[in-house]
């Protein structure tokens, strides 16, 4: 019951009238979870010593997105402009800016503020901040005075014409990499490199086992991440037909996990397991792949508890973990080993007026690792779809 409380409360926020520290924007976003998405003017802060503005050139749409945008978590806050995959080009910078010029192209991912002074950002691990917790790039108030503008409104997403982040939080994108797939490595592509960075996988030299579970959007990624790596790559499905797919992304190996033949000839082979999968499972289920000292790594966004018996953690010193996407350095260090190996999401290209569509294939479709990017250069050049 708890839970259907949380998801029944959300926040309406009323856009106020542009002030002086802010410019207008164009912006795509929704009035409330049953909304169809429609063009809306937005307030951007307008640049101060420290900040970044750049005009957007690709969005991402991750799931998300989807899951805030129809209050799947409760706490949302509308009007929403959804989108933390957020790719263009430097327009404007502050004075004291250093990290990136005016032509550079930039990323933004999920995170565009903390508090920058506890021992978890001074380490470089934004995303856990323990002032308050990491400042979201959407659907979030503004909290630690890094992001300029009305600090009484919310925080608006990549589905818009341009934004103004402190550079602290900008992501430099590589010449070489492709700009309409760099959105989903700064979510989807973070995602894996952190529990493969944190857990030794990205050191010289070590030459590990590695076990992904769930071959959507992120596992495709990591499994192409934990091969360039050198790492033997054992990809791992509820679904026999998942396969063909998961060896042609470079796995070594195929593990049915409801088959219990595949399990048993598995058992033991894996030094880190990430499992991606964010349905209703048993983590439990996966213990037996593990070698001694072996760590399954959750990074799916289950709410519902599992149930997880003792014993084979203490008889093989296992351990089951938890990693959420990655602070600011190592996203950059993510985003250039994609872009020197070449991992790059399978993008879709979608248009601002078909974000409705977009959404509806992610809710109900979900195909094979194709993740949907708009054009946001394209989608402001649709006068039908822009507001008035």
């Amino acid at each position: 019951g708890n839970l259907n409380q949380k998801m029944a409360d959300f926040t309406v926020k009323p856009i106020p009238e542009c002030g002086d520290n802010e410019y207008k924007e164009v912006a795509w976003g929704i009035e409330d979870k049953d909304a169809k998405f429609k063009p809306m003017w937005i307030n951007r802060p307008k640049v101060g010593d420290n900040d970044v503005r750049f005009e957007m050139k690709y969005c991402g749409i991750c799931h998300s997105d989807v899951h805030l945008g129809l209050n799947h978590l409760g706490g949302s806050i509308y009007p929403m402009v959804p989108g933390h995959e957020l790719v263009g080009t430097v327009t404007e910078i502050g004075p004291k800016v250093t990290k990136v010029k005016v032509g550079d192209n930039v990323g933004v991912g999920c995170i565009i503020d903390s508090c920058l002074e506890c021992g978890t950002c001074e380490q470089g691990d934004e995303q856990y901040c323990e002032k308050g917790g990491n400042t979201h790039t959407y659907n979030s108030m503004k909290t630690y005075g890094h992001v300029g503008g009305n600090q009484e409104t919310q925080n608006f997403g990549g589905y818009s014409g341009s934004n103004t982040v402190h550079e602290h939080f900008i992501v430099k994108i590589p010449d070489h990499l492709p700009l309409d797939t760099a959105g989903p490595i700064l979510c989807a592509g973070i995602t894996m490199y952190e529990p493969l960075r944190h857990w030794g996988a990205t050191k010289e030299g070590v030459k590990m086992t590695i076990g992904i579970i769930g071959i959507g959007g992120l596992g495709t990624m990591g499994v192409k991440q934990a091969k360039a790596l050198g790492h033997t790559v054992y990809a791992i499905s509820t679904s026999a037909n998942k396969e063909k797919i998961a060896k042609e992304k470079g796995a070594d190996a195929f593990v049915v996990s409801t088959d219990a033949d595949s399990m048993a000839a598995n058992a033991n082979k894996c030094d880190l397991i990430i499992n991606t999968v964010s349905a209703q499972h048993e983590l439990s289920h996966y213990l037996s792949l593990l070698k001694t000292n072996g760590t399954l790594v959750q990074i799916g966004l289950v709410p519902q508890p599992h149930s997880v018996n003792q014993l084979p953690l203490i008889f093989g010193r296992k351990s089951i973990s938890g990693c959420l996407i990655g602070g600011i350095a190592p996203t950059e260090e993510c985003v250039a080993f994609c872009a020197k190996h070449n991992i790059l999401p399978d993008v879709q290209h979608v248009e601002a007026k078909d974000i409705n569509w977009a959404w509806d294939q992610l809710v109900n479709v979900n195909k094979d690792g194709i993740r949907y990017v708009i054009d946001i250069k394209k989608s402001l050049e649709n006068k039908d779809f822009l507001p008035q």
